[in-house]
């Protein structure tokens, strides 16, 4: 029996393109929510969504340069 991948190799930009797709499908959800839609299917679709994007969020790691230019801050 084939077992699933449970290992991907996607780049930044994969990430970042599945992080936008994401946002964008929230944002189509969010507005059939907001004109009165309120399936069961429809919720669970959001909050799935929504702790996807908070996976991915947390999972990266930010850089960020002082005043002076040369210290590096890193982040998560």
């Amino acid at each position: 029996m084939v077992k699933p991948n449970t290992s991907f190799k996607l780049s930044i930009r994969d990430i970042e393109i599945i992080e936008i797709a994401l946002r964008a499908k929230a944002g189509r959800r969010g507005i059939a929510i907001a004109q009165g839609e309120t399936s069961p299917q429809l919720k669970e679709e959001m909050n799935e969504i929504q702790e996807l994007l908070g996976k991915i969020h947390n999972q990266k790691n930010y850089y960020a340069k002082f005043k002076d230019g040369k210290t590096t801050y890193v982040s998560g």
